[in-house]
Formats: structure tokens, C-alpha cells, sequence
């Protein structure tokens, strides 16, 4: 299986149309979101248990959902203006073409077969989020600009490195905008619905980053490990200066687009009407955050890096009268 195509398009039991039942996806749906490993004590990055627990989480939580069977919802008018005016369908269903490439190439490069299974399937799944935004981009009419060539990348391990971290970032405040969504209303129930098994799934692909990192980190040669430092806070330099400006799209014709690179982060004004603090939006993104990862062994690592952000801009910003009575009632309890 050397092609690329080959390793994103290729789940075996996804084929099987046993697992697409209703009842075979309900249940999925609570098994994708709760898993502990059988094996008693810590699991240590590095160690064969880790590795094992990490792959077998992966595997397990596995949602069989399809995308060409999803019974998209009827919007009225006001709803369906609303949800195809948003500026991010371009840059999102690009960002998911160049990332099932990135994962797949970087699985191919992997030896170990626990991870390699892992990543695998990871590139799986993200050539089924494009397919679900295409199959919501056709049910619904929301015009595109038609889609570049996806190109291997030519540094492997880079290219993974920007998609995994950029996926911590923009999950963590993406869990926070579709809860904000949920409850103003912007998206009806049915939708919320729809994309909520897509949602959680983001949420077991950086648990898989995050623990495949620090696998990595602790199986590495000692020699290798302060030129892959130098590649992670590189790495981090970029993202940085990315979300600085305006995303830039290029479709087939070599036309740019322009899109916001940070809707996760200021899109609440977009969703919801009204102007949400800071600081509840950060809150809500925390919340959320530590809900969705609840469910899975605690001994798996988490990212850490936005919610610690977040927690430390927190410091800085006034408090609101919601941050208020959520701080007493947390302290109340």
C-alpha cells in the first residue's frame, strides 16, 4: 500500500454495512466517547503499554457513520442564509484534502504497526470529514471555489507537525464556537445533531497527536531529540504568524481567496447574537474541552497548550457576571 489514496480511502471495517446500522451507530456513538485501557498501572510514554493503549483507543472508538447516508436537515430560509454565509467552507474542506494526505504520508514512514494502524486510520477520518462538508456543501448549495491539486508534502514530518498542532489549537475553541452555536440557536438541533459525531472525533484525533508526540519524544535517539525541538518551536513560529493574517485559499485556476484563519477563536459574533466576553468564551472553551476528553483513561495524555493559554489570558481579563456566579458556584460545590 504505497499510495497515498490508498491509505486514506482504505478501512476495511468501514466497508462492512453491518456497522452502519442505526443501532450500530448509536452505539458507536457512546463507545467512541468513553474508553479506558485494561492494563492496570501508569502508562508510560515510550512503553509498550502506552503504545498499545494508544492504538487500541483509536481502534475502539472507532464511529462507523457514513457520510453519503446523512439525512441533511431542511434549514428555512433564515438558517440556511445564515450557515452558508459563513466565511470558512473554502479553508475548511481544503484544510481536511491537505490533511488526510499529511497523516497518510506520515503513517507510511512509520514502522511500528501499533502506530502506523493509528495514524492510518486517523488519515481515514479525515478524508471522511471532507467528505461529510462536501455532501453538506451539496445538500445545501453553499458555493466554492473549486478546489487546487493536493500535493504529497515534500517535508513529511514538518507538514504532520503543523497539522497536528494546528488541529489542538483550533479544536479547543472550536468545541467552545459549536457550543455557542448550539445554544444561540444559530444551528438547529438536527444540524448540531449531524456534526456532533465529526466534533468528537476531532477531539480523539489530538488525543491521538498528544500522545503520539510524547511516544515519539521518548523513543527517539537522544541525539535526535534537540534538532526535533528546534522543529516544534519552528513549528510554532509559523502557526503564530499564520493566524496573524487572513487565510489564503488558491483554487483550481490559481485564483486566491481570502478567509479567516482564526474563526474558531473570533467567530462568536458570527454565531450567536450577541458579543460574548473573552474571558465566558474562554470558559465555555475550557468547559468543554475537559468535557469531551472526559470520558476516555485519564492515563492518557491530553494537549495541554491552548487550555493552559487559556487559562493564563484568563488572568488578565475583567470578570464578567457569568464568570462571576460560575466561580461562586464552583466554589459553593
Amino acid at each position: 500500500m504505497n499510495s497515498l489514496s490508498d491509505i486514506y480511502t482504505n478501512l476495511p471495517e468501514a466497508r462492512d454495512p453491518g456497522m452502519a446500522t442505526p443501532e450500530a451507530v448509536a452505539k458507536a456513538d457512546y463507545t467512541a466517547r468513553h474508553w479506558s485501557s485494561p492494563v492496570a498501572g501508569p502508562l508510560r510514554p515510550g512503553s509498550a503499554e502506552h503504545k498499545r493503549a494508544v492504538a487500541e483507543m483509536f481502534r475502539d472508538t472507532f464511529n462507523p457513520y457514513r457520510p453519503s447516508v446523512i439525512d441533511w436537515p431542511k434549514l428555512d430560509p433564515e438558517t440556511l442564509h445564515r450557515v452558508t454565509s459563513l466565511p470558512i467552507w473554502d479553508i475548511a474542506v481544503q484544510t481536511e484534502g491537505k490533511a488526510r494526505l499529511r497523516m497518510a504520508a506520515y503513517a507510511r514512514l512509520i514502522d511500528d504497526p501499533d502506530m502506523k494502524d493509528a495514524l492510518s486510520r486517523n488519515a481515514w477520518e479525515e478524508n471522511r470529514h471532507k467528505e461529510v462538508l462536501s455532501k453538506m456543501v451539496e445538500a445545501y448549495g453553499i458555493p466554492l471555489a473549486s478546489e487546487p491539486t493536493y500535493h504529497e508534502p515534500r517535508d513529511v514530518e514538518w507538514a504532520y507537525l503543523v497539522t497536528g498542532f494546528s488541529e489542538c489549537v483550533d479544536s479547543f475553541f472550536a468545541f467552545g464556537l459549536f457550543e455557542v452555536a448550539k445554544r444561540s440557536g444559530f444551528f438547529p438541533q438536527p444540524l448540531i445533531d449531524t456534526f456532533e459525531p465529526v466534533m468528537q472525533e476531532e477531539c480523539r484525533h489530538i488525543l491521538l497527536f498528544a500522545n503520539w508526540l510524547a511516544w515519539h519524544r521518548a523513543t527517539m535517539p537522544l541525539w535526535q531529540r534537540p534538532w526535533f525541538e528546534i522543529r516544534v518551536l519552528a513549528v510554532w513560529v509559523f502557526l503564530v504568524y499564520e493566524r496573524l493574517g487572513m487565510a489564503k485559499t488558491m483554487d483550481a485556476e490559481g485564483n486566491v481567496h481570502e478567509q479567516d484563519n482564526n474563526f474558531t477563536v473570533n467567530g462568536t459574533k458570527e454565531v450567536a447574537a450577541m458579543d460574548m466576553p473573552l474571558r465566558d468564551f474562554l470558559d465555555l472553551c475550557l468547559n468543554e474541552n475537559e468535557r469531551r476528553f472526559a470520558g476516555y483513561d485519564p492515563r492518557l495524555l491530553r494537549p495541554k497548550l491552548a487550555p493552559n493559554l487559556a487559562r493564563f489570558l484568563r488572568f488578565f481579563l475583567p470578570r464578567t457576571p457569568r464568570s462571576r456566579a460560575l466561580e461562586s458556584g464552583q466554589a459553593a460545590a
